[in-house]
């Protein structure tokens, strides 16, 4: 058989993904904080993208295009899901007996019927840093060499107030003899909050106990034993402090009292308030999801300008205006259907789990991306996407998406399962109102949750009891001891 070059034709198919798709893939994941980015630089880069506030009617720009029409209703109106509701001109609201929402501080401008507006003086300011309330202690204290060394001392303090370095290594640093790195160690440990500056526990316990006046033999005796104090060892900690019951009470009570972190009562970083993406209400006719779109600009194409700056172009510009115009109705359209697809997959969550919204986390079902995939007509892992980094505010509080999905726990009466969120509230339940005199224990929980109709394993109680921070019997029983 002769070897040599030849031509083969073959015919195959294969899933390519457009930029566009990709793009409009990477929309649907982006929160509305997020999306609020992604739109300024589309914005800046367009010039025949317009934007309008979120609450601004289509008709107030002239020069402007908004979403072009479909056959749905439009994504920011609520939605109701009872299967008799109508549209949503057809929806009975109330305006005397229902609450709504609002989306900025300008929103509720005028209600309460005061004329003068928003008092932005009651909106509370950010505290300052832990570094920023320590160095201005620095300058009152110190001068010279002394001050620059307590800088860097302020500077190593973690979040929680504790010094975190070793101070042979930075006086070697800093060139300075260790004995002035000490003695300004001792200076700033006298600084506000009252323990600051500790280098474990057992000394910021004793510079509050200290500046409390209470750092006598006993008490220093206690505070260099607290794993004793953990354990609950009293009878040996009485021994070792030469103390009897009554003075053993009262030292644990003035040790509960002193801050074991006392740096976190400043702020380190500012606090990032969570916006929600989604707002479900109950009216008349049923259960109501809407798009929080104050948010977010209201994208309109600007085909006046193009108009103007396409009659006198060249050729190459009319190409480049028309590839403009094309991108700014695919980012129009793109957004439209974003919208559609998020409210359409938390309508169907929401309709799920009506229990939760009605009841109360303890009627959650479990659910999964797979079943609301089938109820709606689209692939799981679009569900994901509309899931991922997006919250859900309503009468019972503010919810990431991803909460309503959780396994099921099998019921023993063979009336269904149950969600594992149910059980987890059910068992935090149980251990918040033990008596300290009975502390209830792994197995005792499972047998009581199984006499409940719950049919779950005494590892799994453990599981969820680890999940939401509890300790073991033992643990708790040492703790409540501790509390009195």
């Amino acid at each position: 058989m002769a070897l040599g070059p030849r031509l083969d034709l073959r015919q195959s198919q294969s899933l390519v993904m457009t930029p566009q798709l990709q793009q409009a893939i990477k929309l649907l994941a982006l929160s509305n904080l997020e999306l609020e980015a992604y739109l300024a630089e589309a914005l800046e880069g367009n010039p025949l993208l317009d934007a309008t506030p979120g609450d601004r009617e289509p008709g107030d720009d002239e020069g402007g295009d908004e979403a072009p029409p479909s056959d749905g209703p439009p994504a920011d109106t609520d939605l109701a899901l009872s299967s008799e509701a109508g549209t949503a001109d057809d929806l009975d609201v109330d305006f005397a007996e229902e609450r709504f929402h609002h989306d900025s501080a300008s929103d509720s401008v005028g209600l309460s019927g005061d004329s003068e507006g928003i008092d932005f003086d009651s909106f509370a300011g950010d505290d300052g840093t832990l570094y920023d309330h320590l160095l201005a202690q620095v300058g009152e204290q110190f001068s010279g060499i002394e001050a620059m060394v307590a800088e860097q001392i302020v500077a190593l303090i973690d979040e929680a107030g504790y010094l975190r370095a070793d101070l042979a290594e930075l006086a070697q640093r800093l060139g300075v003899p260790l004995a002035l790195v000490e003695a300004v160690l001792a200076g700033v440990q006298s600084f506000d909050p009252s323990g600051v500056g500790g280098r474990d526990l057992a000394e910021c316990i004793a510079i509050q106990a200290r500046e409390a006046d209470r750092y006598d033999p006993a008490m220093a005796t206690m505070i260099a034993h607290l794993d004793l104090v953990a354990k609950g060892a009293f009878p040996q900690l009485k021994r070792i402090c030469g103390v009897d019951d009554e003075d053993l009470a009262d030292m644990i009570r003035e040790l509960r009292a002193y801050d074991p972190k006392p740096g976190l009562r400043f702020g380190g970083t500012a606090t990032q308030a969570v916006v929600p993406d989604l707002y479900v209400r109950q009216t008349a006719k049923g259960w109501a999801v809407e798009v929080n779109s104050g948010t977010l600009p209201r994208l309109l194409v600007n085909r006046r300008y193009y108009t103007e700056l396409a009659k006198d172009a060249a050729a190459k510009s009319k190409a480049w205006l028309s590839e403009q115009l094309a991108g700014a109705n695919w980012l129009v359209r793109a957004l439209d259907q974003r919208q559609r697809t998020i409210v359409k997959v938390a309508s169907e969550i929401v309709k799920q789990q009506e229990g939760f919204f009605l009841h109360g986390v303890a009627h959650m079902r479990p659910l999964t991306l797979r079943q609301v995939a089938e109820a709606i007509g689209m692939h799981e892992s679009t569900v994901s996407r509309v899931t991922s980094n997006k919250y859900l505010s309503c009468a019972r509080g503010l919810f990431e998406l991803k909460y309503f999905f959780s396994s099921g726990i099998s019921a023993t009466e063979g009336d269904g399962a149950v969600s594992a969120e149910a059980v987890k509230s059910r068992i935090k339940a149980m251990i918040e109102a033990e008596d300290p005199k009975a502390i209830l224990s792994d197995e005792t929980i499972a047998q009581k949750l199984s006499a409940e109709g719950h049919n779950i394993a005494r590892r799994t109680v453990v599981k969820y009891r680890e999940a939401m921070g509890y300790g073991s019997s033992v643990q708790r029983r040492r703790q409540k001891a501790l509390a009195g």
